[in-house]
């Protein structure tokens, strides 16, 4: 069976194939831990790869066996879903100076999270929970690295309430790395025809619209400059006509 490290029996697609048909580009990733860890980087692209499939963002189920607070900036909860690797999630807390309780639902970039620190006190909430090691949770994310090791930089978190939850999501994850994570991503000749139509199409609408707007916004300076122009003249002419008129009434004041 082929991992993402033995010779590829596949091929990377270029990356304007990855918008239009590629089944993990656009999607939350259902993913192990230890999948995640297995990601990797390929020259030319900013994405991660499992296999050939171009991956942003992911989603995980794990309990927490680590709660740090590494800096007034940053959190960690580390995740381990039995996968045989862990993973941290890291959480970037609003500066304190930015932090408005009146105008932000919470004090980090994850709406229904919370950091609480002060004396003698340090805990992370979610939804007004306070999540602590067992507490399982789903998360999700995008990928980044620190020291070698994948991370997920968290957007969105919940605490999962029930067995069935867990549960729930594991069939959907297997299920989905045995149709299309673990199976390269073929793209047929008339498929990429189709996109590169498509691609071709769109850049033609761009720049028709790019030529559109450039005409249209020449027409609007020239018609600011026309207005300006007479704007001055009604000006000009106004003045003249003030100064006649004040030369009239000044000759008549001396009669």
């Amino acid at each position: 069976m082929s991992t993402p490290h033995s010779a590829p029996s596949y091929r990377l697609y270029p990356a304007w194939c990855f918008q239009p048909a590629s089944p993990t580009y656009n999607e939350w990733v259902k993913i192990t831990a230890a999948d995640v860890q297995l990601l990797r980087k390929e020259d030319g692209f900013t994405e991660y790869f499992y296999l050939n499939h171009p991956i942003r963002f992911i989603y995980l189920v794990g309990a927490i066996v680590a709660v740090n607070e590494i800096n007034l900036r940053y959190t960690t909860l580390t995740l381990d879903d039995g996968s045989g690797d862990t993973l941290e999630v890291k959480i970037k807390r609003l500066l304190p100076e930015l932090y408005n309780p009146v105008d932000s639902s919470s004090n980090t970039e994850v709406d229904n999270l919370d950091v609480l620190s002060g004396l003698g006190r340090f805990d992370v909430t979610v939804d007004g929970q306070i999540v602590d090691i067992g507490t399982v949770i789903k998360v999700k994310g995008t990928i980044s690295e620190f020291r070698g090791f994948k991370q997920v930089e968290l957007k969105r978190i919940w605490v999962v309430s029930t067995t069935d939850e867990e549960v729930k999501f594991w069939k959907a994850l297997a299920t989905f790395k045995k149709n299309v994570l673990g199976r390269p991503w073929h793209l047929s000749k008339a498929e990429g025809e189709s996109i590169k139509k498509e691609l071709k199409f769109e850049q033609r609408k761009r720049r028709e619209y790019d030529r559109q707007k450039a005409v249209y916004e020449a027409k609007k300076m020239e018609q600011k400059k026309a207005r300006a122009e007479y704007m001055a003249q009604k000006q000009a002419k106004y003045e003249i006509r003030r100064r006649k008129e004040e030369v009239m009434m000044n000759a008549g004041a001396l009669i």
